[in-house]
């Protein structure tokens, strides 16, 4: 992805914290390196400081698109010669990626996790406000957990030099990251939207920690339901959040201003690049549909299943496209002199080329498509939003429900159904297998998914095209790159 260069992220900090688009580029130039005692010491210093911080937190999308299609909702056929790509995409489904052909992959999210945690004990050093100090190690809280889900045991960077870093265990570092976001918060900011979009707030901090103890079984062998209550309810019970009436509505493409996001990182077509889930999914030909400026790439679409588990009268099946499609005008799309009929029955891992490959499976416009859009590498304005409210009902659900409050925890999920405009669960239909359905269903492509599979047991079951895998792989292999840098990094077992 493109990247803003650091003049341009000095002068459009504060907006780009705001969610804001940038339009004064003024350059401002310092002679010497400020240190804390000369800058830093108000507060359009301080976005000045942190703002580049944050770009790091808006290559979540980029960096978890990829291990995706490792889950049974999203999936990459090779298409002819088209997204062959050493076969890469075939291993990441059927899990049975590799730790040496595939390192690359693992490396990068890996440097992803701590290359912006090391930014941001550098940075920790020039502030010595309490909101500052907070929203950072809150931030580096947040890049720990990740790098925990994806790999288990892994290090816990909380300062600059030393010795070569130590592997601490997943409980570890659970347990650090449990004690940052607890002892952080406090100094946390309650104000939502405006300045603090896209920043790290009170219930920012209270949704990482329901996650941490929504999946605490998973991480350190204990469950911690009751915890994830409590977090949830915080969060519900603030009124700072509500529900779009309008499902799709939360993922336009000035989706800034939905009162359902309670983090979100921001993306401008011209400004902060970086968003095209448009160009992975869409048909080539989807070009004259949407009148863009580059062919989209033809790849990414719904595992078979996984979109027929959408009823007919959901609105939420909305966001896929299938069947007949048209050009702008109305006129049907023409592939090697047939229209274009997307069909979501996906048959096979690699298709020959032709007609048939091509228009396989349900393609995704969740997120608003940009029409008309002819900037550089078709970038899009749409915000990814890591995490809403409709994910907190039906987390706090989850939660009541493995507790033995299926009342509370139907009430939960009814909420999301109405707005589905699908019926209504009794305490006897709502199963876990169900809830996970139907968290399927509303976080469809949000990368929530692996993390979901997994705390329900499903990630190593067989689906179509994939036999079932071996348990180790609910966890990927510590990068190669990293263990030869850091002697006392161990393997994950399987690996």
């Amino acid at each position: 992805m493109k990247t803003i260069s650091i003049k341009v992220v000095m002068g459009c900090a504060a907006l780009l914290l705001a969610g804001q688009a940038c339009t004064d580029l003024t350059e401002k130039t310092f002679d010497v390196l400020p240190t804390s005692g000369d800058f830093g010491n108000t507060q359009a210093q301080r976005n000045a400081l942190i703002g580049p911080l944050y770009n790091g937190l808006g290559d979540y999308w980029s960096n978890m698109t990829d291990l995706n299609t490792t889950t049974d909702e999203q999936v990459v056929p090779t298409r002819g010669g088209d997204w062959k790509d050493g076969d890469k995409w075939v291993r990441y489904y059927t899990h049975t990626w590799d730790p040496v052909t595939d390192n690359s992959v693992f490396n990068d999210r890996w440097n992803w996790c701590y290359n912006n945690i090391t930014a941001i004990n550098q940075q920790l050093g020039t502030l010595t406000d309490a909101t500052s100090i907070a929203e950072l190690k809150t931030l580096r809280a947040f890049f720990h957990y990740q790098a925990m889900d994806l790999f288990g045991n892994v290090i816990i960077a909380n300062q600059l030099g030393g010795s070569t870093p130590q592997q601490s265990t997943r409980a570890q570092v659970f347990a650090f990251v449990e004690k940052e976001l607890l002892d952080n918060r406090a100094a946390l900011s309650s104000t939502v939207g405006g300045a603090n979009y896209g920043r790290m707030n009170k219930y920012v901090s209270d949704m990482i920690l329901a996650k941490l103890y929504l999946n605490a079984q998973v991480y350190t062998g204990t469950p911690r339901w009751k915890d994830a209550v409590t977090r949830l309810d915080t969060i519900i019970g603030s009124g700072k959040f509500a529900l779009a009436s309008d499902f799709l509505s939360n993922f336009s493409t000035q989706n800034q201003g939905s009162a359902e996001i309670i983090l979100a990182t921001p993306f401008s077509s011209t400004k902060r690049t970086g968003f095209r889930p448009q160009m992975q999914t869409l048909h080539y030909l989807h070009q004259l549909t949407y009148n863009l400026g580059q062919q989209p790439w033809n790849g990414f679409c719904a595992v078979t299943e996984f979109y027929n588990s959408f009823d007919d009268k959901d609105a939420r099946k909305r966001m896929w496209l299938v069947g007949p499609q048209y050009k702008a005008d109305g006129t049907p799309l023409i592939d090697d002199s047939q229209p274009v009929v997307l069909n979501p029955e996906v048959t096979t891992l690699a298709y020959q080329a032709g007609y048939v490959g091509r228009s396989a499976g349900a393609r995704n416009a969740k997120y608003q498509i940009q029409r008309n859009n002819f900037t550089q590498d078709s970038w899009q304005d749409n915000d990814f939003i890591i995490y809403r409210l409709g994910d907190a009902y039906l987390m706090r659900a989850e939660a009541n429900l493995r507790l033995g409050n299926a009342a509370a925890a139907v009430t939960d999920a009814n909420i999301i159904r109405a707005r589905a405009g699908m019926s209504a669960y009794t305490t006897t239909t709502l199963t876990l297998n169900e809830l996970l359905a139907e968290r399927g269903r509303e976080l469809a492509w949000e990368m929530h998914r692996r993390q979901d599979l997994i705390r329900f047991g499903q990630y190593t079951k067989a689906w179509r095209l994939k036999a079932a895998s071996q348990d180790y792989r609910t966890l990927f292999p510590i990068p190669r790159d990293q263990i030869s840098l850091n002697p006392n990094l161990k393997q994950n077992p399987g690996y």
